[in-house]
């Protein structure tokens, strides 16, 4: 199980206690959908730059998938969005991610996620 600081907005909470539960307890028209704005801003290495809650929430499922553990290195909070550095465990080891967000009627409006996507790939991620 991982932990955010108390500084982290309940949304955020929510969002990576979800990530980090497995895919057996993952439900894509479930709870996550309720966390992010309908129209999410989404840019990431491997699938580009998509707007739609609902296809974050079946893209994200890969990751969910595989991922057995995160491990929260920095997080910074302010008015209207945070950044979160972490380490993710795959498969074949771990990989340093960083995700921005914008938050928005205590929703997540906007990601953009950084990550190196062959060293993702080759440890195990989808």
């Amino acid at each position: 199980m991982m932990t955010l600081s108390e500084a982290a907005p309940e949304v955020l909470q929510h969002y990576y206690r979800i990530l980090a539960a497995g895919i057996a307890a993952y439900d894509p028209d479930g709870e996550l959908r309720t966390l992010l704005a309908e129209d999410l801003e989404f840019e990431g290495p491997i699938s580009g730059k998509r707007t739609g809650a609902a296809g974050f929430c079946q893209g994200v499922k890969g990751f969910i998938a595989t991922v057995s553990a995160i491990e929260v290195v920095q997080e910074v909070h302010g008015v209207g969005g945070s950044a979160m550095l972490y380490d993710a465990h795959l498969p074949g080891g771990v990989v340093r991610l960083a995700e921005f967000f914008r938050l928005e009627d205590a929703r997540i409006a906007a990601l953009r996620i950084h990550y190196d996507p062959a060293e993702y790939v080759e440890r195990g991620g989808r």
